[in-house]
């Protein structure tokens, strides 16, 4: 079966084999399902057990994948190939990793070649960290807080 590229198709405006696999390195964690581990275990030809204690862990109540010291990061998806920078489980990757990034544009695909083209150099790679913490809120505006300004409509 041929696929035809209709108008009416979103077009991604990223290439994940040109990426250091931001997305299964910088995230803390990568959560997995029964469902998952069950993809997990039909793949390598083990039982539901096996899969869960080979590939996964246990973390702050939920379970997650492993993961492995990288070579460009600090560590990174047990199954990211790291000399291809590409998912070895691709067929049988969890449902987070199939959705991910779920929209047209992957900001890391942008941050990536936005310092390439700054820097003017094909094989920089930026360093991203993610970090997860808890906001107290408060009001928008008071006398410790930076006013935020948005752009009025132009009147015409």
């Amino acid at each position: 079966m041929v696929k035809t590229i209709r108008d009416d198709q979103p077009r991604t405006y990223f290439d994940c084999t040109k990426c250091p696999a931001f997305c299964c390195s910088i995230y803390e964690r990568v959560q997995v399902t029964k469902r998952d581990i069950t993809r997990l275990a039909k793949h390598f030809g083990v039982s539901f057990e096996a899969a869960r204690r080979r590939y996964t862990k246990q973390w702050e109540g939920e379970r997650i994948l492993k993961k492995v010291e990288d070579v460009i990061f600090a560590e990174t998806c047990m199954f990211l190939d790291q000399e291809k920078r590409g998912c070895t489980i691709y067929h049988a990757r969890p449902g987070v990793c199939r959705e991910y990034p779920d929209r047209v544009r992957c900001a890391y695909y942008d941050v990536l070649q936005f310092e390439r083209r700054q820097q003017a150099d094909e094989t920089v790679i930026p360093l991203v960290q993610i970090t997860f913490r808890e906001v107290k809120k408060g009001p928008e505006v008071d006398d410790k807080c930076e006013r935020v300004w948005e752009w009025e409509p132009e009147e015409k």
